[in-house]
């Protein structure tokens, strides 16, 4: 059963569009799909369909919030005629996608953007998992993203999809950023986004909180989904 789904008809000044591209967006942990609308009025506007998913990040662990909201999100495209599914994500929505994958696949030439995913878990969540308070806050998903070698994100196989990776280097939290010895943007470290099998990937001068709403990041994220590349 859908839950919590909102799908935004895109190109609605033309509903007898044809197109076929859905896009899947996953927020991230302690957001709601509000956080997503900028990218979907983009979206809107290069004439996709989008399914903006707002999913419980703090309430569930991930393998969960994977079968209660990206697996109904994928088989609701499908029903719908879907012949691309492709995937926008900030945070830990891409470890949502990247879980899925694991048993899962998407129509042939779909193709997933992440941004700012702790591919190899966060270092600011690893530290903030010892405080009771942290736990309460933000929930089990949150306790499964650490950078431990036993981390959901460090167990996961790799995906055979074009994927391109966008992750900030401009500190918006600061109080975190003393635990990463590299670039990052205040929770994930530039290191830890990338993955070995991704297409592309750049580095935009963005903190965590607000990747998901810079014009650059947005106009890279349209690219991808028509080229498979960033310009």
């Amino acid at each position: 059963m859908m839950k919590q789904i909102d799908e935004t008809i895109l190109n609605s000044d033309d509903t007898r569009s044809d197109n076929r591209d859905f896009v899947i967006l996953l927020h991230g942990l302690g957001r709601t799909s509000r956080s997503m609308n900028k990218i979907v009025a983009a979206l809107s506007r290069a004439s996709y369909r989008a399914i903006n998913i707002d999913y419980p990040s703090t309430q569930q662990e991930i393998r969960s919030l994977v079968r209660d909201y990206v697996t109904p999100a994928v088989a609701h495209c499908l029903r719908q005629g879907a012949s691309k599914i492709h995937i926008v994500s900030h945070s830990m929505g891409g470890i949502l996608i990247r879980d899925y994958l694991q048993q899962n696949t998407l129509p042939q030439g779909s193709r997933i953007v992440m941004l700012s995913p702790p591919n190899h878990g966060s270092e600011a969540a690893e530290f903030l998992k010892r405080f009771g308070v942290f736990r309460w806050l933000l929930g089990p998903a949150a306790l499964q993203l650490g950078n431990g070698t036993n981390s959901v994100p460090n167990t996961l196989n790799p995906i055979a999809y074009e994927l391109g990776i966008l992750t900030g280097n401009k500190s918006s939290d600061p109080w975190f950023a003393w635990l990463m010895s590299g670039p990052n943007d205040g929770k994930v470290s530039v290191e830890s986004a990338k993955l070995p099998e991704m297409t592309d990937f750049r580095v935009v001068n963005c903190g965590h909180t607000m990747i998901m709403r810079s014009g650059t990041v947005i106009q890279q994220i349209i690219a991808f989904l028509r080229l498979g590349r960033f310009e």
